[in-house]
C-alpha cells in the first residue's frame, strides 16, 4: 500500500501543456513583467542581453507557444490601448464616442484598461500590452503622470497624451489653451460686472487645473482684484467634491455673486448647492464651468462654460496615434507632434449681471 506524502513534503503541480501557458506563466518563471516578456516575442530592442536569454530559457523550459495565427490576422490590423482613471464620467463618455467612431473608420480596435490609482499605472500598461495593444491613448488625469510616460516611452510604446496642459517634447499630444480658455470666462464674468467672483480649483496634480487656476488670479489681479483665500475652494473634479466646495462659498456672511468652477461636473454641483439653499441662479449666483460635457446641458440652467472639443480631441488622438504606430512598422522615425484645438465660451442662462 503506498505511503500517504508526509506534511512536509510537497507534490509538484501537473505541468500544464504547451497550448495553455500563458505569457504570464512565462513572466513569473523569468521573474520579469508580462510587458518584458511582451518585448522579448516581439523583437523589442529595448530588453537587456541577460534579461532577454532568461525569458528565452523560461519559454522554452514552459514549451510556451506563440499563437502565430493569431498574430498572423493581426498583420495590417491596429490596436489602440485606451488606460484612463478619469474621475469625471462626462469627459470620459464624451472622450470614448470621439475616440469610438475614429477608430471604426480606421479599422482600429480599442481596448479599455482602468488604472485604479498611481500605484497600478505599470500593471495596467502591461495588462495593455498582453492584450496587443500597438499603441496607448492616456486621458486626464494620467496625461500628466510621470511615471506611466516614462513607462511607455522607455518600452518605444506609440503614445498620445490628451488634454495635458503641459506637453512633454517626447510625447504627442493633444490638447487646448487652458490658460487662455478660463481667462476668457474671467473676463466674461467681469464684464457682467462680477467683482466677487469665487473660485473652485480641480484635481491640483492635473495641470490644466493648474494653469485654469492661475488664469483666474492673473487676470483679477490685472483688473485690480484680490481674490480672498475664503473665495477659493478645493475640488477634485468630481460631483461630490463640487458639492463641498460649493456650501463652504456659499456658506459665507458676505458670499461671491459668482463662482468659476474648474470643471462641469463641480459648476453643476454648485448649481445644486444654490437651489438647495434657495437662491436664484444666475439671479442670486451665477455659476460657471469648464470643458461644455454633457452635462452643461442637463442641468437647470443651462451652464455657461468654456467649450472644450473633447470628442474631437478623442477623434485627432486616434488619428495621431495610428500614424505613429504606422511610421514604427515602416521603420521610420516619429517625431513627436502637439496639437492644440480650438476652444469656444458658450454663454448660456447660468450667467447674468451681478
Amino acid at each position: 500500500m503506498p505511503r500517504a506524502p508526509k506534511k512536509n513534503e510537497t507534490e509538484s503541480a501537473p505541468a500544464k501543456a504547451a497550448g495553455d501557458v500563458t505569457l504570464y506563466d512565462v513572466a513569473e518563471r523569468a521573474n520579469v513583467s508580462g510587458m518584458t516578456v511582451s518585448r522579448v516575442i516581439n523583437a523589442n530592442t529595448h530588453v537587456s542581453v541577460a534579461t532577454r536569454e532568461k525569458v528565452l530559457r523560461a519559454i522554452e523550459e514552459l514549451g510556451y507557444k506563440v499563437n502565430v495565427a493569431a498574430r498572423a490576422a493581426r498583420v495590417g490590423t491596429l490596436r489602440i490601448g485606451l488606460l484612463y482613471s478619469n474621475p469625471s464620467a462626462a469627459f470620459m463618455s464624451s472622450f470614448l464616442v470621439g475616440a469610438m467612431g475614429q477608430c471604426g473608420r480606421s479599422g482600429v480596435e480599442l481596448i479599455l484598461e482602468q488604472c485604479e490609482d498611481l500605484k497600478t499605472q505599470r500593471k495596467a500598461i502591461e495588462r495593455l500590452i498582453a492584450k496587443g495593444a500597438d499603441g496607448v491613448l492616456i486621458p486626464p488625469p494620467l496625461c500628466d503622470s510621470r511615471t506611466a510616460l516614462k513607462h511607455l516611452k522607455d518600452i518605444g510604446m506609440p503614445t498620445v497624451a490628451v488634454a495635458t496642459a503641459k506637453p512633454s517634447p517626447q510625447v504627442s499630444a493633444v490638447r487646448i489653451d487652458d490658460y487662455d480658455g478660463a481667462r476668457a470666462m474671467t473676463t466674461y464674468l467681469l464684464a457682467m460686472g462680477h467683482r466677487d467672483i469665487a473660485f473652485i480649483k480641480g484635481d491640483p496634480e492635473h495641470t490644466p487645473a493648474q494653469l485654469r487656476y492661475q488664469a483666474f488670479i492673473d487676470t483679477m489681479q490685472e483688473s485690480g482684484l484680490q481674490v480672498p483665500a475664503e473665495h477659493i475652494a478645493q475640488g477634485m473634479f468630481t460631483y461630490r467634491s463640487g458639492l463641498q466646495a460649493a456650501r463652504e462659498l456659499l456658506a459665507q456672511k458676505k458670499r461671491p455673486t459668482a463662482i468659476f468652477a474648474s470643471n462641469d461636473d463641480m459648476a453643476a454641483a454648485a448649481i445644486a448647492v444654490a437651489h438647495g439653499l434657495h437662491l436664484q441662479v444666475p439671479g442670486d449666483i451665477a455659476i460657471a464651468g469648464f470643458d461644455d460635457t454633457p452635462v452643461a446641458v442637463t442641468v437647470w440652467p443651462e451652464l455657461t462654460t468654456v467649450h472644450q472639443p473633447i470628442g474631437e480631441m478623442g477623434r485627432k488622438a486616434v488619428e495621431l496615434v495610428v500614424e505613429q504606430v504606422r511610421e514604427k512598422r515602416a521603420g521610420h522615425v516619429f517625431q513627436p507632434r502637439h496639437v492644440l484645438l480650438p476652444y469656444t465660451l458658450e454663454r448660456r442662462e447660468s450667467t447674468g449681471p451681478a
